[in-house]
């Protein structure tokens, strides 16, 4: 009787450990920005750009193999942490995800774009791929600082600030070059951790 009664325990505790997986599988993958002016959270939409999500997820935790466009070196260490927001344009965006810090580096590689959501640059926050047109998106990324409908079909969207607007408007409002609309003072990524809920 007392083997019995924990094996069911045991079935139960796997079942239990099985269920709370499930959860997280279709829960809310998040993405926790720590910056040199402040953390921000974004909410990825795995559901609606599942292969743009898996990038950016495998380039912030440095299980994508990526290229180095310094040294031209594979590697897999966290692709974000240490670069820059290269480009800010103040009630427009503000881009991340270039080594170079010039708005040409990437990861060595190209992925096509997810636009069957039907999601919309339509709003404030909302986190879409930089692109050098169709099907070129890499490690570039740009978040909203105004609704630029103009870009909905152009750009993949992919997530959406929900925690930290008041950071995402400082990087705005930040002091930039002209032209080249870079930061004077650097604005660093200083890592980003994946969250599963």
């Amino acid at each position: 009787m007392k083997h019995l009664l924990i094996a069911v325990c045991v079935v139960a505790a796997a079942g239990l450990a099985a269920a709370q997986e499930a959860k997280k599988a279709g829960g809310k993958v998040l993405a926790h920005f720590a910056t040199s002016e402040g953390p921000f959270t974004v909410e990825l939409f795995e559901k609606d750009a599942p292969k743009t999500v898996a990038n950016f997820v495998g380039l912030a935790e440095g299980t994508k193999e990526w290229t180095d466009p310094k040294t031209g070196e594979k590697t897999k260490r966290p692709y974000y942490n240490g670069l820059t927001f290269h480009r800010v344009i103040a009630n427009f965006m503000i881009q991340g995800g270039d080594p170079l810090g010039n708005g040409t580096g990437g990861p060595g590689y190209k992925f096509a774009d997810e636009f069957q959501s039907g999601r919309k640059l339509d709003k404030a926050g909302i986190l879409a791929m930089a692109n050098a047109g169709p099907n070129t998106n890499g490690g570039q990324f740009f978040i909203t600082l105004a609704p630029t409908d103009w870009l909905t079909g152009k750009h993949t969207v992919f997530g959406e600030v929900v925690d930290g607007m008041d950071v995402i408007k400082k990087i705005g409002n930040t002091k930039t070059t002209k032209p080249g609309d870079k930061p004077v003072t650097p604005i660093t990524v200083k890592s980003v951790t994946i969250e599963r809920k």
